[in-house]
């Protein structure tokens, strides 16, 4: 290099240096801007969510980043006409942390399926801002505190998974304005407070699963307007008094177990008549009286029966 050439090297350097840096910065804006297309709120949002996650032992969340649009990233699904997000899907992942409040801001969400995790605190009560929330699954995890009552204002749920955390409070009364909910999960948890008569505002119910949870009280009468209910499950629930005879009216069960209660009185003679799709009756370990109903045999799916440990008498 002459003399010259190193002049004008040195005099133009630091002007070529100035626009190499705006270039990069550039460049690195478009990236950024690409990863949301203009749907800022849902991309910060993810990332909030991902900034909470302390372990991800399979690198799911590697492909987070603003090199990917986020409709683009795993676990993610994206409407077609608005880019919006409306699934979040990280079932099984080994994820660890918190769930962070900004989910809530996913305002276009239709699912949230995190099962099978470690997610651990409380679960966020801006989930109730999620007013088209189908599906919410967050059982086996770690969730702690009390069920939000938030979440009432879910309007459009239909499934409320919880099972197999740390959850203790009541059920909230709040959840009773949840008129299409139809599978509420919520067994092997520390609730109590008994099952309020609210729930029987919930008409929409199909499945219902609450056993293993010291509830105590009884079961209300109220439960036999759930004419679509097809799975009941309430044993080791610390459960006394006698079973409503509205529960009896509910012909689709399918399923149907109280084992493990307090639970007394006896069963109608008209059992195998009322419920005659029943493939699943469980009641043993109960204080119940009477005789077992010969109209059982009547019902001709009947898979599995168990009603000892009883005080049952006769043939």
């Amino acid at each position: 290099m002459n003399s010259l050439q190193a002049k004008n090297f040195l005099c133009f350097s630091p002007i070529s240096f100035l626009f190499y840096g705006l270039a990069i910065i550039c460049l690195t804006s478009t990236n950024v801007s690409a990863s949301y297309d203009g749907n800022e709120t849902d991309y910060l949002a993810l990332l909030s969510f991902k900034s909470k996650i302390t372990h991800d032992p399979y690198k799911v969340l590697t492909s987070w980043n603003h090199s990917f649009h986020f409709c683009d990233w795993s676990g993610i699904s994206c409407g077609k006409r608005h880019k919006r997000v409306n699934a979040l899907q990280l079932n099984s992942q080994g994820l660890e942390g918190s769930l962070s409040p900004h989910v809530g801001n996913l305002s276009f969400l239709r699912e949230i399926s995190l099962e099978n995790n470690s997610f651990q605190g409380t679960i966020p009560h801006e989930l109730g801002r999620l007013s088209r929330l189908r599906r919410l699954h967050l059982n086996i995890n770690k969730f702690s505190g009390v069920i939000p009552t938030n979440l009432s204002g879910c309007s459009n749920l239909k499934d409320l998974w919880l099972a197999l955390n740390y959850l203790s409070g009541s059920i909230p009364k709040e959840m009773s304005l949840l008129s299409k909910l139809s599978r509420l999960v919520i067994q092997d948890n520390n609730l109590t407070g008994g099952m309020q008569t609210f729930l029987g505002n919930i008409t929409s119910m199909e499945v219902f699963t609450a056993r293993r949870n010291p509830f105590g009280g009884s079961i209300p009468d109220t439960l036999g307007v759930w004419k679509s209910l097809t799975v009941f499950y309430s044993g080791d629930s610390n459960l006394y008094g006698r079973i409503p005879h509205s529960i009896f009216n509910l012909s689709l069960l399918v399923n149907f177990s109280l084992a493990e209660n307090h639970l007394s009185g006896s069963l109608p003679s008209e059992i195998g008549s009322q419920l005659p799709n029943l493939e699943l009756l469980q009641s043993r370990n109960n204080e119940l009286t009477g005789v077992l109903p010969p109209s059982l045999s009547n019902c001709s799916k009947l898979g599995l029966l168990e009603m000892g440990d009883n005080n049952l008498v006769g043939s």
